[in-house]
């Protein structure tokens, strides 16, 4: 790069970074994430570096926030209101402590103090003779605004300063400290917690009110507006962790004592803040955070190391704006922003259709992030995504990257809302929603996006019991074209097989190919005997899994009586709602779904079911008692242990309540084990339950 285009593109990042501390510090709506305005700040920096004679007044690196809002009065701070230059990990820490040690050899022999580095609204606080006074925002870091009416509405907040406190006597004589100066100012952090502001958010949703993107720019945005009651309701909180002047009195040298000193004064103060002999302690604790960041109550994008020795650190004096006794060791970026290129559609294995956003490319915690979930289409509705929005995408640890809304400041115009595709993406079939239900579905048992999942469901133990007809092979057979439905598992022949087996990885096969062609044949072949319950189950039927299977086989003759069921008929069913009914009929009328039947019946692939209970009980020893089964049984399928129970005069629910009265349990439990120890509901096994029938 010349030498006129690296100056035009120092000047080109002065406008950019002045109009961004303006959106973050002035409006709270900052149109790009922390990560990238770092990004702009540490470009300029190197810029100045190389070119110290083109820094100027108006550099963003030589002040603090930008100018405060015409709306307020403004305050003239008493000492310089500053952030801090930022280190990315260890190695610029270290490169921090041999910066200043060459100024200052006495840092060898310095402690440090960690605090976490809050993501919210820095705020000054002055008190004469122990009452509060005024409250402003940081603004430029010389001046700020006045926010003293907003503030007094923070509970957090001491109005007055408890110096009849037996903590301040204890602390003041410890720390050899006199009364409280006359004329105190400290400095803090506002927020919202996590907890407090997703509560919050679900008020406004309920109430069909527009929801907030994160809790900084809602805790920012409720202090720096003119209503104080608005900010009374919102639930703002602060951490107090600087003294910046003070006069008619002493106050402690030692930044670990300072949080002593304000805690015994009554301000809140953090409980993570740790002092440490050296600096390497200080980074390794500082990294631990990083990993446990979601366990502290409020959003944090970094630890602070100071300096201990106050004295210490004010004599290293500053870097531009930046004080050298302290670094902002910041975490990796969980949330930046980014431009939504489309929408897609994913197809589940059940028909769940499920939005996703394609991203423009970005960084986020060191993975370079294209696509991100949009939950669902309730979801891009309620927060208003549009195609072509700029777009706050988060993600945390191993979750999934997530979008959780619009830049809608960012808009331009071009931006295009977005409606829920009428047809599956995949097969071309109309898509099912039904009134009050968050999710959209593809029916079409033959839709390709869903096939090797439902061909996977029909073969597992709980449906047909295809016994080696694993993922693996069902692929193959996919890949190939001979299977397009669940209905040509049928129409396999032992060459079909044998290709599949041939082409899938045989390294852990203990069989050679034939025997395993044959083998499932011949279990295929079994399948045909299996119960209407079991079939009806395989089918993938929205909302029918075992329970209601065997309700349905045991009121129906056959798939050709249950497929003319109306929703009417189906409701008088025992534990079938309309919602569930709605789905069973939609899916019997579906015509890819009625040739895959045909295919079935052809190849004998047709149980018949129909029999009462009133038939089928053999005595009412369980008569009044409700069973749940959960885990796979020694002898018996979940259908056959259901039909045991009933048989009795018992009842099977899937879900474990108090109303409960035995948990049937077999190998491999699921969550209903726990729930069960947890209400005291009697767990039995398989043995136990038959004994109990005598």
């Amino acid at each position: 790069m010349t030498t006129d285009s690296l100056r035009s593109r120092y000047e080109e990042l002065k406008v950019q970074i002045n109009f961004h501390n303006y959106r973050y510090h002035v409006l709270d709506a900052p149109v790009i994430s922390d990560a990238e305005f770092d990004r702009l700040l540490s470009e300029l920096k190197r810029i100045e570096a190389e070119h110290p004679d083109w820094v100027t007044p108006d550099s963003p690196t030589q002040r603090a926030g930008a100018k405060p809002a015409d709306r307020f009065e403004k305050v003239r701070h008493p000492a310089p209101i500053l952030s801090l230059a930022n280190a990315f990990g260890a190695e610029d820490a270290r490169a921090w402590f041999e910066r200043i040690r060459k100024i200052d050899d006495r840092v060898e022999r310095a402690k440090f103090v960690v605090e976490p580095k809050i993501d919210g609204l820095s705020v000054v606080l002055h008190y004469r003779d122990g009452v509060f006074v005024q409250g402003a925002t940081r603004g430029d870091g010389e001046v700020g605004e006045d926010i003293t009416a907003n503030l007094r509405t923070v509970k957090a907040i001491p109005l007055k300063i408890p110096v009849e406190s037996k903590e301040f006597s204890v602390i003041s004589k410890q720390l050899s400290v006199g009364g409280v100066p006359k004329y105190l100012v400290v400095r803090g952090e506002a927020f919202i917690p996590i907890q407090e502001f997703e509560e919050l958010n679900r008020r406004l949703e309920e109430a069909g009110e527009k929801t907030y993107l994160n809790p900084r720019n809602t805790a920012a945005g409720s202090l720096r507006q003119l209503d104080p009651a608005l900010t009374a309701s919102r639930p703002i909180t602060l951490l107090v962790y600087q003294i910046v002047h003070a006069e008619g009195g002493t106050v402690p040298a030692s930044q670990w004592e300072i949080l002593q000193y304000l805690k015994a004064l009554g301000f809140p103060v953090t409980d993570v803040a740790r002092r440490f002999d050296t600096l390497e302690e200080a980074i390794a604790y500082a990294e631990t955070w990083d990993k446990r960041r979601d366990d502290l109550p409020y959003e944090a994008d970094g630890m602070v190391i100071k300096i201990d020795d106050l004295n210490l650190a004010a004599e290293l004096g500053f870097v531009g704006k930046d004080p050298r006794g302290a670094i902002a060791f910041k975490f990796p970026a969980r949330e930046v922003t980014t431009t939504l290129k489309e929408i897609g559609v994913a197809v589940g294995r059940t028909g769940v259709l499920t939005p996703y956003a394609v991203l423009e490319p970005v960084e986020i915690g060191g993975v370079i992030v294209e696509r991100a979930t949009l939950h669902n289409f309730d979801y891009i509705a309620e927060k208003d995504i549009r195609v072509g929005d700029r777009v706050l995408v988060k993600r945390a640890g191993e979750v999934i990257p997530y979008v959780i809304g619009p830049v809608t400041e960012a808009r331009t115009g071009r931006e295009k809302p977005y409606k829920p595709p009428q047809t599956c993406p995949a097969c071309g079939q109309p898509v099912e929603h039904f009134e009050g239900e968050v999710a959209w579905y593809c029916v079409n048992a033959a839709c390709p996006a869903q096939l090797i999942r439902n061909v996977e469901h029909f073969v597992s133990r709980g449906a047909m019991d295809i016994v080696g007809m694993g993922i693996k092979i069902v692929e193959k057979l996919i890949e190939a074209g001979k299977v397009k439905d669940v209905a040509d598992l049928y129409t396999l022949t032992r060459e079909d097989i044998l290709e599949a087996v041939t082409k899938k990885d045989r390294k852990t096969e203990k069989q050679p190919p034939g025997k395993i062609a044959d083998n499932l044949l011949a279990a295929i072949e079994a399948s045909k005997t299996r119960p209407l319950a079991r079939l009806i189950a395989a089918l993938g039927i929205r909302g029918v899994g075992e329970v209601v299977a065997a309700d349905l086989a045991g009121h129906f003759e056959d798939l050709d009586a249950l497929s003319k069921a109306s929703v009417e008929d189906l409701q008088q069913i025992e534990g079938i709602g309309p919602n569930i009914a709605e789905g069973i009929v939609d899916w019997f009328g579906r015509e890819a779904n009625r040739k895959v039947l045909a295919k079935l019946k052809k190849a004998g692939v047709w149980p018949r079911g129909g029999k009462s209970k009133a038939e089928s009980q053999k005595s009412d020893v369980f008569t009044g008692l409700t069973f749940v089964i959960t885990g796979t049984l020694p002898a018996w399928s979940r259908e056959e242990a259901k039909a045991f129970i009933e048989s009795h005069g018992g009842k099977v629910t899937d879900s474990v309540s108090k109303k409960t009265s035995y948990l049937v349990l077999g190998e491999n439990p699921g969550s209903k084990f726990e729930k069960a120890k947890a209400l005291g509901v009697k767990i039995i096994g398989e043995e136990e339950l038959r004994k109990m029938a005598g």
